[in-house]
């Protein structure tokens, strides 16, 4: 690191007249920046007090508070819990970090209750085919506990900001289960929320074959999308620019607090803002900069989401593939007809962007090329924007007025019907997926230096014709 500092520096002091020899001491200095906090998290991880309990084979007694929303589970519920005290060998000693405990269905647990638990602190598993270690480890957990005795001491100990946003959020679900059924309740709520305890597994299993499991997510993908399309969708109902622009991060907002605002959800949020920002200035182009911005910052509070989450690297790479492919499939596409009402060569263009880009990532990652997938997010994504405003209205109305909610749901159920009808069909083809186990990094990077070559080919070309314009 020291090395590769002085080199950074020398380039930018000494060859001040080279250009690119100072861009590149700039971006050895990024580099050696990125390792140094990089190895400040993994220091922080290596020094973790409650981590140092993990595998004593021993019960210890924790104290702590519920800090996020409960994740409820068929025969079972999830806690987030931060501690504030453990008892071991009857010495009381203060700590901090958080666990994620696993106990009983009921009784319920809400958050900001403060619980003593019973149990011992393990470390979290790696299983074949999914690090669930490093799949906490992004969120600042490094410790589980498994069945424990649990008992609640006290209530109200949270945010009361995050009390009422999950408060909402429950009465919002309510409201849809008293007038949807399964499946259609199910895909619902998890269109919406990002909640799949209502879909079966046999439908999952369907989603998955279909490539379309991703829609069932608060992915970034998926939020990126979204924004784009409601713009556009705002834009061919005859609204300003400006009208457009701020209903739709309006939308955007009310959309992710309706959630909950999990941080996957925000970090995906400030990315789909800066796009649609940059669209509105007319500088979608350049959009790319304001991005890499914000991902530089999002990495600097927390350097492990750019290998731990799958959700930051396909928001990311989703909004990259709008920026450099949407224009060029947009022209590409012309023979598509484009009407106001339902823009159908946007979001074709969009929706095929966005999965050019995240592809790659999608088949390292879970193993799977499915070759029914083009043709179903092709049929499903273009009515997800509308379709989300529609579960919002309908969402809102059946919490206060039941004879519109009713109303409202006979409308919702058609596209959520739909959307399984599609799932449903090419399901059931022959050639649904291909397996592809076990790839190795390697072509990872090798597809993203294609994909970033025909980017830059692209745009150069288009560059050439807007100058000859």
């Amino acid at each position: 690191m020291l090395g590769l500092l002085i080199l950074g520096i020398l380039l930018i002091s000494v060859f001040l007249k080279y250009t690119k020899l100072v861009v590149a001491g700039f971006c050895i200095l990024f580099l050696v920046l990125g390792i140094w906090r990089h190895q400040v998290a993994e220091f922080k991880i290596l020094n973790n007090e409650l981590r140092k309990y993990n595998d004593l084979g021993k019960e210890i007694i924790l104290i702590g508070i519920v800090s996020d929303e409960p994740d409820i589970r068929e025969r079972s519920i999830k806690l987030t819990v931060s501690i504030e005290q453990l008892t071991v060998d009857n010495e009381i000693i203060s700590v901090s970090g958080k666990i994620l405990v696993t106990t009983n269905r009921y009784p319920e647990y809400q958050y900001g209750d403060k619980l003593k638990i019973i149990g011992k602190l393990e470390t979290p598993p790696v299983f074949e085919g999914f690090n669930y270690k490093d799949y906490l480890k992004k969120d600042g957990i490094y410790s589980i506990i498994n069945w424990p005795e649990v008992e609640l001491i006290g209530n109200n100990f949270g945010s009361p900001i995050k009390k009422i946003l999950f408060s909402f959020k429950n009465k919002f679900k309510g409201a849809s289960q008293s007038f949807l059924s399964p499946p259609q309740e199910g895909i619902l709520e998890a269109l919406f929320f990002g909640d799949e305890t209502n879909i079966p597994k046999e439908w999952k299993d369907k989603l998955n074959l279909t490539g379309t499991r991703h829609i069932t997510a608060v992915s970034g993908m998926n939020i990126t999308i979204i924004a784009f399309l409601i713009l556009s969708f705002a834009l061919s109902l005859g609204l300003w620019r400006q009208q457009a622009f701020y209903l739709s991060l309006f939308l955007l907002f009310l959309y992710i607090i309706m959630i909950g605002a999990p941080a996957s959800a925000i970090r995906a949020g400030i990315m789909g803002g800066l796009l649609m920002i940059a669209q509105y200035f007319g500088r979608l182009s350049t959009a790319s900069r304001a991005v890499v911005f914000a991902a530089f910052f999002m990495l600097l509070f927390n350097p492990l989401l750019l290998t731990l989450d799958v959700g930051f690297q396909l928001s990311f790479l989703a909004i990259l593939g709008l920026i450099y492919f949407q224009p060029f499939l947009f022209s590409w596409l012309k023979k598509i007809p484009n009407p106001k009402v339902f823009p159908i060569r946007t979001t074709l263009s969009a929706t095929l962007s966005a999965q050019f880009f995240t592809l790659p990532i999608l088949i390292y990652n879970f193993g799977q090329i499915s070759l029914a997938s083009p043709l179903a997010n092709i049929l499903i994504v273009p009515i997800l924007a509308p379709l989300t405003i529609l579960i919002f209205v309908f969402g809102i109305s059946g919490m206060l007025l039941y004879p519109i909610g009713l109303f409202l749901s006979w409308i919702a159920w058609l596209p959520l019907t739909y959307i399984i009808g599609i799932v449903g069909w090419f399901s059931k083809l022959s050639f649904t997926s291909l397996a592809v186990k076990n790839l190795h990094w390697f072509w990872l990077i090798i597809s993203y230096l294609i994909l970033g070559y025909l980017a830059y080919k692209l745009n150069q070309k288009r560059g050439l014709v807007i100058s000859q314009i």
